[in-house]
């Protein structure tokens, strides 16, 4: 169990990362499409995850913002972005944005995919949604990077997840 903090608050997740070298957890997530997603889709790539709670909040928005423009320089890689929104709303949040360079990822039919990672929160008001993370992964669903960001209503450090994809 890790420790974080909403608004100064602490509160808590059901586990840890994955740690560097292992082997990221597979995961079945829900796409734009409502077609089932899993890693085996992105075979050969490298990928950042990044984890959100919501895009219905700034700094979920701001960092898949971020992301975005990052992932048009980014060979061989992609940037999957995971939250606990509805695909529709996803598609939604993308569309407006103008968002074309990362892959929205819903938790709706893959609720596995919190715990396995270990950004599930237990307690505190967003108890059911994940923390905020970046799991970097190379080629190989091998763990190169990955940050639990200490503070929900912070953004991620982009510099670090950005130099272990290239």
């Amino acid at each position: 169990m890790a420790q974080v903090t909403f608004k100064g608050t602490p509160i808590h997740t059901n586990g840890e990362l994955p740690a560097v070298g292992a082997k990221a957890p597979d995961f079945k997530l829900t796409g734009t499409d409502l077609k089932d997603v899993s890693l085996a889709d992105f075979k050969g790539k490298k990928k950042i995850l990044n984890i959100v709670p919501s895009l219905d909040t700034s700094v979920c928005a701001t960092s898949t913002r971020r992301f975005n423009e990052a992932a048009g320089r980014l060979p061989n890689a992609v940037v999957l972005v995971v939250s606990s929104d509805l695909p529709f709303a996803a598609k939604r949040f993308c569309t407006t944005e103008g968002l074309q360079n990362v892959v929205p990822l819903s938790l709706m039919r893959g609720k596995n995919f919190a715990k396995d990672y270990g950004v599930l929160l237990e307690d505190g008001p967003l108890a059911g949604l994940t923390a905020r993370a970046v799991v970097v992964l190379d080629e190989n669903d091998k763990v190169v990077y990955r940050q639990l960001v200490p503070e929900i209503a912070q953004e991620p450090d982009y510099d670090k997840a950005l130099a272990a994809v290239r």
